[in-house]
């Protein structure tokens, strides 16, 4: 289309003469393919619609699994100027800190394919999944404000976590400035039963086989090799975070004409970082994000103790250790190079994932040779991939990549078009383990409903931003 100018076959750019309110480019990284394949929904639309914001600097960027959604389109990515930027919950969204965690082990593809039905049992039992589901932990509003402010520590002192855990998650576990104050009695009802629990839609826990290597040097320093077991972990704030972000889009409402911001698309509301207003939503979407690291830790301390009353005695070792942790929702405080000068901005990631490249001091000393990992979950019954970041995805990025496939089709039409009993037996058929909380959840996520994995990394790897370390096949599958 006329929109979009060709950088590379990997990136694409709509200047801002396109549209007489646009303040900065947009910029997408996809194949001319998946751009097409876009075309049909509203993404498109939506990073334009962004770049209209005030106070944005460099460009917005698009993901290749990009996909509307509300205000901003999945896949984005934008920063904004501390001084004169704002802060929008729709770029951040509504399952704040929904992210991936991987955990390798040593047990071989062959040695726990006789054990998969007793082991998805025990998973299924340890990791409370579905709507509304509540967790055996069950904190008081106190306990909950402190986890907020601690994240992932909180389970460290706890005893639910260990200091590798800690060291290999982003950012350590949590961001500063949790402010348990700005959250509403309503958030703090819903999360206070909802640690170590699944969730539903397009949460997942999956066991999956490494199936190939493409950097051996950095598969090695993960500690990932060829025909071992691997596990994902995908889940965020689950209730909680989401009351976060309905309570702050009303809010903000107001906030908007209060300062004068003009918008394109009522879901942009925001606010000024420096704004009361602004502060008090970063201050209740940490507590979000926070939550969201010590979910995903709860539900490896308890994937551990599957592992454990499943497989001890019957494999040689069942220990599982943390690859890394990544969030793919979420509003942090970076430094970049912006005009060739070093500068903090605030980074609204949308359904896109950090991608540090190689020396970054924000991660882990481990990874620092090879850039951070960057954890990219398929749909079921299709692959996953490691990657990691680039000198390049700083460059051109603000060193992020992709989260994921990206969906092509809505949960209503995919219930529509795909039979829940029909997919579990094809799924079997593969020789995928599965357990699920209703046929029409799993048919809400049939991998017909995603876009091809595969032709996404192709995408992030052709445009520089990430590199290919493994791909990984499922052979267990978890859903709510």
């Amino acid at each position: 289309m006329d929109m979009f100018s060709k950088i590379s076959d990997f990136e694409w750019e709509i200047s801002p003469d396109f549209r007489s309110d646009m303040r900065v480019p947009v910029r997408v990284f996809a194949s001319w393919s998946l751009i097409q394949d876009t075309l049909s929904d509203k993404s498109i639309e939506q990073a334009i619609n962004v770049s209209t914001l005030p106070g944005l600097v460099e460009a917005v960027m698009v993901m290749p699994d990009m996909h509307q959604g509300y205000g901003f389109p999945i896949g984005g990515v934008a920063a904004a100027d501390m001084e004169d930027g704002v802060v929008s919950p729709g770029g951040i969204g509504y399952d704040i800190n929904c992210g991936v965690r991987l955990l390798a082990s040593r047990i071989t593809a062959s040695e726990i394919k006789p054990l998969l039905p007793d082991l998805a049992t025990k998973i299924n039992q340890y990791c409370p999944s579905g709507v509304g589901v509540g967790s055996q932990l069950k904190l008081t509003k106190d306990e909950l404000r402190e986890a907020c402010v601690k994240g992932a520590r909180w389970a460290k002192a706890e005893g639910y976590a260990s200091a590798e855990d800690i060291r290999h998650t982003e950012g350590n576990g949590y961001l500063e400035g949790a402010d348990p104050d700005k959250l509403s009695e309503r958030a703090l009802e819903r999360g206070r039963t909802q640690l170590g629990t699944l969730g539903a839609g397009n949460h997942f826990i999956e066991v999956d086989v490494i199936e190939k290597i493409f950097d051996e040097n950095a598969a090695k320093v993960m500690g990932l090799y060829t025909g071992e077991i691997a596990v994902q972990i995908h889940t965020g704030s689950r209730g909680f975070g989401h009351q976060i972000c309905t309570d702050f889009v009303r809010k903000l409402q107001g906030v908007v004409q209060k300062y004068g911001i003009v918008l394109p698309d009522k879901q942009l509301v925001c606010a000024p970082i420096q704004s009361t207003e602004g502060q008090d939503y970063l201050g209740a979407m940490r507590c979000g994000a926070n939550f969201a690291f010590l979910n995903r830790q709860l539900l490896a301390n308890n994937i551990r103790l599957a592992f454990e009353e499943a497989l001890a005695g019957r494999v040689g070792n069942w220990h599982l250790t943390q690859i890394y942790d990544i969030a793919h929702n979420i509003g942090k405080f970076e430094e970049h190079i912006i005009q060739g000068e070093k500068k903090t901005v605030c980074v609204h990631r949308k359904g896109a994932t950090r991608a540090f490249g190689p020396g970054s001091k924000d991660i882990p000393e481990k990874y620092k040779e090879i850039g951070q990992p960057v954890l990219v979950p398929g749909s079921m019954g299709t692959a996953s991939w490691v990657l990691t970041g680039t000198k390049t995805s700083m460059e051109r990025s603000f060193g992020s990549s992709c989260h994921g496939a990206g969906r092509v089709m809505s949960r209503s039409k995919a219930k529509h078009e795909v039979w829940g009993e029909d997919l579990m037996k094809r799924l079997e058929g593969q020789g995928i383990e599965v357990r699920a909380g209703s046929m029409s959840g799993l048919a809400e996520e049939a991998p017909e409903a995603y876009k091809d994995v595969d032709q996404v990394v192709e995408s992030v790897v052709g445009a520089g931003i990430a590199r290919k370390v493994a791909r990984l096949r499922p052979v267990l599958v978890i859903k709510g």
